[in-house]
């Protein structure tokens, strides 16, 4: 997902898992050119409401393994970043990302929430269990939100 190589993109080439805010802003906005400083403000806020990035301390922490998030030198960010994803998004990305083709995987979990009578986020936590996805963090965000 470009959100997790965007977020590890500024911990990686600093060596580090924790960094100053502004750091983590000028990295990507200034050394990357990747964002304005704004736009990078908003995608900490983005990234911290997906569990990506933590405050502690006035630092940032990053909360996966950046070292271990590939990004490609042709990687450039898109803005749709900046937006703020739905549980289904999430779980829809997570899908994709994993080999899964975005029509098929929405086919599946609108059979799965038809026959159970489930939500939309309900059967998207199945369809990706049933798939082998790991979607832990957004079950229990969906769960949360019933």
């Amino acid at each position: 997902m470009s959100l997790r190589r965007a977020v590890a993109a500024p911990f990686r080439s600093k060596g580090r898992e924790r960094l100053a805010e502004s750091e983590f802003v000028v990295a990507l906005s200034l050394d990357r050119d990747w964002f304005s400083p704004d736009q990078a403000k908003r995608l900490v806020d983005v990234a911290a409401s997906e569990g990506l990035l933590a405050r502690e301390d006035g630092d940032l922490v990053v909360r996966f393994d950046a070292d271990g998030e590939r990004i490609p030198e042709e990687f450039g960010p898109d803005e749709s970043i900046l937006q703020e994803r739905t549980t289904f998004q999430r779980i829809l990305d997570a899908l994709v990302e994993d080999g899964a083709e975005k029509q098929e995987a929405v086919a599946g979990i609108n059979a799965l929430q038809s026959e159970l009578g489930v939500t939309v986020e309900a059967a998207a936590v199945l369809y990706a269990h049933r798939n082998g996805v790991d979607v832990s963090d957004a079950a229990r965000r969906a769960r949360s939100e019933l």
